[in-house]
C-alpha cells in the first residue's frame, strides 16, 4: 500500500516533477495528482498503482509499508507514528 504523502516524498527524493513521474510510469499527470491528493492509502486502478510503484522502484526508491523492514541497502527516510500530545 502507498499513501499520497509517501508518493509525494518519494517523488521529491528523486527530484521528479509530476509530469516526469507520469512519463516514467506510463500514466497521466491527473492520475499522479489524484494519487498524491489522497488523504490516506492511495486508491485507484490497480494497473496504474502498480505502474507508479514500479517506476519509483526503477528510479531508486523503495516504498516501505507500516511495520515493514527495509531489506534493501541505501539511505532513506521513514515516518514515525506521531507522539501523543503532551498536556
Amino acid at each position: 500500500m502507498m499513501t499520497g504523502m509517501q508518493l509525494r516524498a518519494a517523488r521529491a527524493l528523486l527530484g521528479l516533477d509530476q509530469r516526469r513521474l507520469a512519463e516514467l510510469a506510463g500514466v497521466s499527470v491527473p492520475t499522479i495528482q489524484r494519487m498524491e491528493a489522497s488523504p490516506g492509502t492511495v486508491r485507484g486502478v490497480v494497473d496504474s498503482l502498480t505502474r507508479v510503484i514500479e517506476a519509483l522502484d526503477r528510479a531508486g526508491v523503495e516504498l516501505i509499508g507500516d511495520n515493514a523492514q527495509s531489506l534493501a541497502g541505501g539511505r532513506g527516510v521513514r515516518l514515525k507514528e506521531p507522539a501523543p500530545p503532551q498536556s
